[in-house]
């Protein structure tokens, strides 16, 4: 690691008096026991029991494979058979196979089904549709049949988008509740049997898939219970209600029967079609300060980053932003192809800001949300490591099949998926209750597949050296409040400082920059942000106007390799608001960039021996985002 120094970015009307910079080499690397520690995991992850996995040719890795491959076990591939194992192994993992036609697919190609009479004709479709999906299973239609028979009809944001409550792909099944029971109680015993305190955490939970319309609304629901608990009920899917009220609510009933704790993580906001952040609930009517309450205390953290692009921010609505543009997925789960046209209510940054907007009307933030990264992987291997990645579908986890085929109607192909992401988590052991309570206080952030470990705290007064401190942590939880927390106002009317830390995947790139972004709501109600470079490498001096140079590249693209002669391992900062103003709604998030990286269509466009794919970034700029933390007059 190279020892030089390098610049601490503020603002020039930001304090001064602090000695705000700093070289930290090998040597000085932190020992001390901290307060809280790092833990990386998935909260998003497909297993042969999910309908959408198995018909898309995994068949055989099951919630047993997913969690001896986040340990580091060598698995079977469920497509290509080949042997495969994780780079780097979890410390938590929760299985989210979709509640709608749990374990159904397997049973049928089984030949275990337990289907009920729904009389004659309705058996005589239910006859035709399983022979179409046993077609699919044999061959390699999974995802178009699955295209097929998703509700299509068109609505605009604002409306109610959806046509039918019950989702068109269960009513000709009738009741599979019996399938669902026998598969939910696979699942949860195989959690159990792998959960080893303090080692290896493993959440029982499974995915509400509310799509209306192809607007992804989906949530990974999380337990901290064991499966005693769990085994008491059945999970909620959207074939019972489209409408997350009416899942908050279920959650809450079934929660009071069973004894059992639960949060719903929404996911992959990007494709939602204006819906997941809005200005209105999902049936167009406002949002009340009940509602907002509401939805925080089940929905208190959202994934930002996974396997079907960034919903951080898109470069449409972030236009000052010269980072905004990255990994951008633009196709909707529809059977018609439509259109990508980005709004608002589908990234989190402008979701965010929407609820500065919205607390200032109605008093309370109905978008409150902490940050984490996860990868939808339906493979049952949670990859999310750009050199060891496997797809998002079992069939798509080659480099001909990740160039050579199409995602059911939609232009997406393998090459258009992001190897992403983790969700970071400080806690205070390594257990389910643990876990679940840095959920719940948003002491979490997420990365794109990097190790990247990122400490930030808010406060009024930290000592002018904390930045430098062996004892960061306890500065921080002393002086300050974590990532994720409220800041209240302080008496003199200073400014909010943020303490932050960042460092390198031990095993990956080295750092190029940290970046503070804010958000913050005027007397009008208009909201508005910022990114500002707070620290980086390399001895860069910001322009005139006031921009970081960027990096050279090392990237080899004819090798698909890159080395680490630019950047830091570690990056500091004290940042203190210099244009802050007590009377406005605020939040701040922390950004951390790797220097540029290779893809993994260029590694396989090298593998091929053919030029990396114009459609598709050739490099990738690996990053972090933390929890935000919220100041409020």
């Amino acid at each position: 690691m190279s020892s030089r120094p390098f610049q601490i970015g503020l603002l020039s009307a930001c304090i001064a008096a602090a000695p705000l910079s700093y070289a930290q080499t090998e040597s000085d690397a932190i020992v001390v026991e901290e307060p809280t520690k790092l833990l990386f995991g998935d909260t998003h992850l497909h297993t042969s029991y999910s309908f959408d996995a198995f018909l898309n040719k995994n068949h055989s890795a099951d919630p047993d494979t997913a969690y001896r491959y986040a340990k580091g076990l060598p698995v079977i591939h469920p497509y290509h058979r080949a042997r495969v194992e994780i780079d780097t192994p979890l410390d938590f993992l929760l299985v989210s196979d979709h509640a709608e036609l749990l374990g159904t697919m397997r049973a049928v190609k089984e030949g275990k089904e337990e289907f009920n009479d729904i009389g004659w004709w309705g058996g005589i479709k239910r006859w035709f549709i399983i022979n179409g999906l046993v077609d699919a299973m044999e061959g390699e239609g999974g995802s178009e049949v699955f295209t097929k028979i998703l509700p299509t009809a068109p609505a605009q944001p604002g409306g109610d988008p959806v046509q039918d409550p019950n989702n068109s792909l269960i009513t000709p099944f009738g009741d599979v509740s019996k399938m669902a029971k026998t598969a939910w109680t696979d699942i949860v015993n195989i959690a159990d049997r792998h959960n080893e305190p303090g080692k290896f955490t493993t959440l029982i939970g499974w995915e509400w898939s509310s799509i209306p319309v192809g607007a992804n609304l989906h949530r990974v629901v999380m337990s901290p219970n064991g499966g005693d608990a769990a085994k008491s009920y059945i999970p909620f899917g959207s074939d019972q209600s489209q409408y997350p009220e009416d899942l908050w609510n279920w959650l809450d009933k079934t929660g009071k029967e069973s004894g059992s704790e639960f949060i719903a993580i929404p996911h992959n906001s990007n494709i939602s079609n204006g819906y997941m952040f809005a200005e209105t609930t999902l049936k167009g009517e406002p949002i009340t300060a009940q509602y907002a309450r509401t939805r925080m205390e089940w929905e208190p953290v959202a994934e930002i980053t996974q396997i079907k692009g960034d919903s951080e921010t898109h470069a449409s609505l972030s236009p000052d932003d010269e980072f905004a543009d990255f990994e951008t997925y633009g196709h909707y789960i529809t059977q018609k192809t439509m259109e990508y046209n980005p709004r608002k209510a589908d990234y989190v940054r402008s979701g965010l800001k929407t609820g500065l907007e919205l607390e200032q009307k109605v008093g309370v933030n109905p978008y409150k949300f902490g940050l984490i990264g996860s990868t939808d992987s339906h493979t049952g291997l949670a990859s999310a490591e750009e050199s060891n990645f496997w797809g998002k579908l079992a069939i798509d986890s080659t480099p001909e099949t990740k160039t050579g085929g199409r995602i059911g109607r939609s232009k997406a192909t393998g090459w258009s998926m992001s190897a992403s992401g983790l969700a970071a988590v400080w806690a205070k052991d390594n257990t389910r209750e643990e876990i679940f309570a840095a959920f719940k206080r948003k002491e979490v952030y997420a990365t794109t597949g990097s190790r990247i470990a990122v400490r930030m705290f808010a406060g009024w007064d930290f000592p002018q050296d904390a930045h430098q401190s062996r004892t960061l942590a306890e500065v921080g939880y002393e002086a300050g409040v974590p990532m994720g927390s409220d800041l209240s106002q302080a008496d003199d009317g200073k400014a909010p400082q943020l303490l932050i830390r960042a460092s390198k995947d031990p095993k990956g790139a080295n750092l190029d920059r940290v970046q503070v972004v804010k958000g913050w709501v005027d007397s009008d109600g208009k909201s508005h942000e910022q990114v500002i470079d707070v620290a980086w490498s390399d001895d860069r001096q910001l322009d005139a106007n006031g921009k970081l140079p960027a990096l050279p590249s090392t990237v080899d693209l004819a090798t698909a390799t890159y080395d680490n002669r630019y950047g830091e391992a570690e990056l500091s900062a004290l940042w203190q608001d210099p244009n802050f103003d007590a009377a406005q709604r605020a939040f701040y998030y922390v950004r951390v960039l790797e220097i540029n990286t290779p893809r993994h269509s260029t590694m396989d466009a090298v593998a091929l021996q053919q030029a990396p794919a114009e459609d598709y970034a050739a490099e990738v700029q690996e990053r972090a985002y933390t929890s935000p933390v919220w100041y409020t007059p």
